[in-house]
């Protein structure tokens, strides 16, 4: 790598979509030079307005001292990477440090590593935890694997990303650490929307009954996070259904091959897809709250109430 950590090494970013927009944000308003590729040029042109340059093809991002990517699935990774175009395929020129953010499977991780260690560059696995609003209160987290000495050169271009990068071994191992969290996320949400339906099937609203829960040793910063969603049943996606059952589909698959048994993700994937089925497909994934409360026979309506989401500070 040819620059040290005092420095500011040119940054590639690829992928700009709901959370890869407002990481480069961070990354360009912290001062560093930030060349960036979306496959919708549209949706990263704004980014220009904070000093990015905008290219039309992964692969001219090539020369960059470290490139991120953050993009929906195995096949964009793969696609952006050594797809045609793609930021590893120049005959001159390869990025110092590739760090993919994306929540891909472990297979998909390891070709991409291998054809990275080709070009001589080096690999990060480094899926986050968070969304939009996380990132914008600094609570952004990530889990990255690959060579120690990689991300400990690294590790302050990580940490104007959120609040912290927790190195968690070699090789793979982040994505495996992304897809057990994208797991008990499913089945916390699914368990929380049972529960907080129950709640108001027996009279309790559901701000009186979240505002119970979070304020007991069972709330969480998620509990309370999600609570605005279902109380005031506002569903603007953060993270949408069919994310989750990919996410929750890596799980199952993860765990057939440790013979490790997840009955209560397996019911999960199931809920999911059924949601998926009714229509729930660009709505958050806090929405399975209209459907246990469907299958439940009560009528929800938005209760309209100011209800606190734990992310803004606290006076």
């Amino acid at each position: 790598m040819a620059y040290t950590a005092q420095e500011h090494p040119r940054i590639g970013w690829i992928g700009t979509g709901r959370m890869g927009f407002r990481l480069a944000a961070r990354l360009l308003d912290a001062g560093h030079d930030v060349a960036v590729f979306n496959r919708t040029r549209a949706k990263a042109e704004p980014l220009a307005e904070r000093g990015a340059v905008i290219v039309d093809r992964p692969i001219d991002l090539a020369d960059r001292d470290v490139v991120f990517s953050m993009v929906s699935a195995s096949p964009d990774l793969h696609a952006v990477a050594t797809g045609p175009g793609g930021v590893l395929t120049s005959p001159t020129a390869a990025p110092g440090v590739l760090i993919d953010s994306s929540t891909v499977s472990t297979e998909m991780s390891a070709l991409i590593r291998k054809e990275a260690a080709q070009r001589g560059t080096d690999f990060l696995a480094a899926p986050v935890s968070g969304n939009p609003s996380v990132i914008a209160a600094g609570k952004l987290t990530l889990a990255v694997s690959g060579p120690r000495e990689v991300f400990s050169r690294v590790e302050p271009l990580l940490a104007v990303l959120g609040r912290g990068a927790t190195y968690v071994g070699e090789d793979e191992v982040a994505r495996l650490v992304k897809i057990a969290h994208n797991v008990f996320l499913g089945v916390v949400t699914q368990s929380l929307a049972e529960i907080t339906v129950l709640a108001e099937k027996g009279g309790i609203s559901r701000a009186a009954f979240l505002e119970f829960l979070n304020n007991s040793v069972m709330g969480s910063p998620y509990t309370r996070y999600k609570s605005p969603a279902l109380v005031n049943l506002d569903f603007t996606p953060t993270f949408t259904m069919p994310l989750l059952r990919k996410d929750l589909g890596l799980g199952l698959s993860a765990a057939h091959e440790f013979g490790v048994p997840l009955p209560l993700a397996a019911v999960t994937a199931q809920i999911v897809a059924g949601a998926i089925g009714a229509g729930h497909v660009e709505d958050d994934f806090a929405a399975l709250i209209l459907e246990q409360a469907r299958n439940s026979g009560l009528p929800l309506h938005a209760e309209d109430v100011p209800v606190d989401d734990g992310l803004s500070p606290r006076p």
